[in-house]
């Protein structure tokens, strides 16, 4: 499965015959459901006083101070163009490394942490509610629902020559 290549796996099935699964923490935005790889996650956090930034890109939301570390927050729902919404209880940051980058997704809600099978994982159709394939790894298809995995590497780089 070379579109999910170089996200971590892990051995289950007490046979060993199972396969390899994906350890996700999954979140919504905007009533779909993303995953991205658990070991990018460093925590969930309450939203707090988001500083703005000048002449930021658009989807920036502003800067957070985290125990001391000036973290980014970008607002996914702006940066998927989706429409806006008050934030409630439910809102949540991730904050997130990945390629020794510290930035803090601001999201709808968290829902969980799975464990899917690696060949339920399909490439990414063209374009999936809004969102370009070159973001998503791939679609996870779940018993009654899909869970769009997130391409952070992709993301990431693009948000940084997109703000810079």
């Amino acid at each position: 499965m070379d579109h999910i290549a170089d996200t971590e796996f892990e051995r289950s099935g007490e046979d060993g015959h199972e396969g390899e699964r994906l350890q996700l923490v999954t979140f919504h935005i905007a009533g779909e459901e993303f995953g991205v790889d658990i070991l990018s996650v460093q925590e969930i956090i309450r939203p707090m006083q988001i500083t703005m930034v000048p002449h930021a890109a658009r989807f920036i939301e502003g800067v957070i101070n985290l125990r001391g570390k000036v973290i980014p927050v970008i607002n996914m729902r702006t940066r998927f163009n989706m429409p806006a919404l008050d934030r409630d209880s439910d809102t949540r940051i991730v904050v997130m490394e990945f390629n020794q980058k510290i930035v803090g997704f601001l999201v709808d809600g968290v829902s969980e942490v799975l464990r899917i099978p690696a060949s339920t994982v399909e490439p990414a159709p063209p374009v999936i509610c809004g969102i370009g394939s070159e973001y998503i790894r791939g679609v996870g298809k779940l018993d009654d629902r899909l869970l769009i995995l997130l391409d952070l590497d992709t993301l990431l780089s693009e948000m940084n020559a997109e703000a810079g």
